[in-house]
């Protein structure tokens, strides 16, 4: 017990050893002209960031001039808006004529735009400003239920069911019961008011209770407020998290930069040979790789943690963000194994940094709408950086994943840290076997491997439902059985292939069904953890419930418990008969593992078909 400690100790500081040395490496390998750019780049991102998402984009601003008096009423609409600039000193028709102004606000009477295109499109945003600047006022209201009668709250449910659901309206107004059309929902008021609430539930302009405040009368129009979702109906409006996002990808710039630099590193000690040294060291491979990520990581989790702190976000930013920084740092090292050059490496790197950032970012753009969002632990920032709480169960659904992916490339990128593969000039895809290979031993390790294999399942899996998510139905459910027949096929069946193809089994049909035999079991047990979907309610969805029929079925009532167990113990029978098609292939040769994979694919898909029967 005491050696076993000693030599985690003495592991531990060779890491750091090597951690350190790559500090001083890469530190000595930047000019002085790189530092300034890199820190002018910090601050500006520091700066612009939080001021765009405080301000807006700001391209508007001022874009609108309107001649108001001083002591016009609508002086201070044009003053609270940033679209506008008032003209006191311009306020006459010469001034509207001659194209000094956008629109004119008389004494009396509705204001005057301008007889042109951005005239118009002022008077537009200028009634827009006068109902914004309204409901400003009626929000400071004592009396919430006087002033607005109709109340809304809409509540987004899946695409299957109805869109939007309404919610009621009550206070000291006189309201009409509205019909939601369709948005789906009804506003009711109560009695005692002056205002009235037509047909829809939409209010109409509201007077009095102002406390001698100066208000602009009512022009009409609506004014939308981003991301509303509950208030007044003329405040209602999709969700979309503009603000969040723009922090968010914060995040998400600096890790482009650093793995430019940690897959430099990686290639430059296969072409100068410089990796030699280590190889001959003694030194494992697992105290190399982890000494020459560790500095990249630590520069990103401090990155990470001053962005946090900068735009006011919490420890789950930062924990969200680390299984990202793990994901984007592990593909690089692969890609580095695998590059033959420079110039191959530069196509990889652009080609994570793009896969990457697609995957992340676009999903947490339907934060507010759909649990899909949750495929990428970004949601999770935007949910911080909202003040929503986080689950235990929606950070394991979008990290986990995450974690266990980057695990697995960091395994197989380390079968090929050894002097046949660095230093050679072997086509990637065989590289790609070799990293397979390395880890495929015995039966045992080709369960180990299929296990192992499951993370990138689960993600695939998920892109493909985020992909096909817009798609009609009709097409969407083929094309991800198809997908999920690939994904999970390629999974259960590459491993074998290489196993036979580097001598690792006799090639004889007993030893492949014992192989497709142990696949199948393993990717069976592996997958049951796919069950974590129904912590977040993706089986509610058409595709999540086709990609995920046994988790579908636990979650419904209206099944009956031996088809919940028979859609458990189906896929047993399923993975174990494909796996074993495509072995008995594999020990043949490349063409006959190519038919034998066709046809496993076909009978994924036959299967697929025909158990989204038994759910309803």
């Amino acid at each position: 017990m005491k050696k076993r400690g000693l030599d985690r100790v003495l592991s531990l500081r060779k890491t750091l050893r090597i951690a350190r040395w790559e500090v001083a490496r890469s530190a000595g390998a930047l000019d002085r002209q790189t530092v300034a750019l890199a820190l002018v780049l910090v601050a500006v991102g520091a700066v612009v960031g939080p001021t765009v998402v405080a301000e807006g984009p700001g391209l508007d601003d001022g874009i609108y001039r309107v001649g108001v008096e001083a002591d016009s009423p609508y002086h201070d609409v044009v003053q609270h808006s940033n679209q506008f600039v008032a003209r006191p000193d311009d306020a006459s028709a010469s001034a509207l004529k001659a194209g000094e102004i956008d629109i004119l606000v008389p004494a009396r009477g509705e204001p005057i735009p301008r007889p042109t295109r951005k005239g118009q499109a002022a008077y537009a945003e200028f009634r827009t400003a006068v109902q914004e600047y309204n409901d400003e006022l009626m929000g400071d209201e004592a009396n919430q239920s006087a002033a607005f009668p109709v109340a809304v709250e809409l509540l987004y449910e899946s695409r299957a069911g109805s869109a939007l659901t309404g919610g009621t309206g009550g206070g000291a107004g006189t309201a009409g019961s509205g019909d939601g059309g369709t948005d789906g929902g009804a506003g009711t008021g109560g009695d005692g008011g002056t205002d009235d609430a037509g047909a829809g539930g939409v209010t109409g302009g509201s007077t009095g209770g102002n406390d001698g405040q100066v208000q602009a009368p009512s022009l009409g129009g609506s004014a939308i407020v981003s991301g509303s979702t509950s208030g007044s109906p003329s405040t209602i409006s999709p969700p979309f998290p503009f603000a969040s996002l723009v922090l968010a990808f914060l995040f998400i710039v600096p890790m482009n930069f650093i793995i430019q630099a940690y897959g430099s590193t990686i290639i430059n000690e296969r072409i100068n040979r410089r990796g030699e040294l280590m190889l001959v060291s003694p030194v494992s491979r697992r105290d190399i790789i982890a000494g020459k990520t560790l500095p990249y990581l630590a520069a990103l989790l401090v990155i990470t943690v001053a962005i946090a702190i900068l735009i006011g976000g919490t420890a789950v930013s930062v924990a969200a963000v680390l299984p990202i920084a793990l994901l984007f740092l592990a593909a690089t090292f692969v890609g580095g194994m695998f590059a033959r050059s420079f110039k191959e490496l530069t196509f990889v790197t652009i080609t994570v940094s793009v896969f990457m950032t697609s995957y992340v970012f676009v999903p947490a753009i339907f934060t507010d709408v759909t649990p899909i969002a949750l495929i990428s632990p970004l949601t999770l920032v935007v949910m911080d950086l909202q003040n929503e709480a986080v689950t235990w169960g929606q950070y394991a659904f979008s990290t986990v994943p995450f974690y266990l992916t980057a695990v697995a490339l960091f395994t197989f990128g380390a079968g090929t840290y050894r002097e046949e593969d660095m230093f050679s000039q072997r086509p990637v895809h065989q590289k790609a076997l070799d990293a397979i290979a390395t880890r495929v031993r015995n039966k045992k390790t080709v369960a180990l491997v299929t296990a192992l294999f499951l993370p990138f399942v689960f993600v695939a899996e998920l892109l493909a439902i985020a992909v096909l998510f817009i798609i009609p139905k009709a097409l969407s459910i083929p094309v991800l059985f198809g997908a999920i027949a690939l994904i999970e096929e390629t999974a259960k069946s590459i491993h074998v292939y290489a196993g036979f193809e580097y001598a690792r089994f006799e090639r004889s049909p007993k030893t492949a069904v014992v192989l497709g035999l142990v696949s199948g079991a393993a990717f069976f047990l592996a997958e049951k953890g796919t069950l974590l979907v129904q912590l977040v309610q993706l089986q509610d969805l058409t595709l999540g419930a086709n990609a995920y029929p046994d988790a579908a079925a636990a979650g419904s009532a209206n099944v009956d418990p031996l088809v919940v167990l028979g859609l458990f113990l189906l896929p047993l029978g399923l993975h174990t008969v494909t796996a074993t098609i495509s072995a008995v292939g594999a020990q043949r040769s490349k063409r006959a593992y190519a038919g034998a994979f066709l046809l496993a694919v076909l009978v994924h898909v036959a299967y697929n078909l025909g158990v989204t029967q038994l759910v309803p």
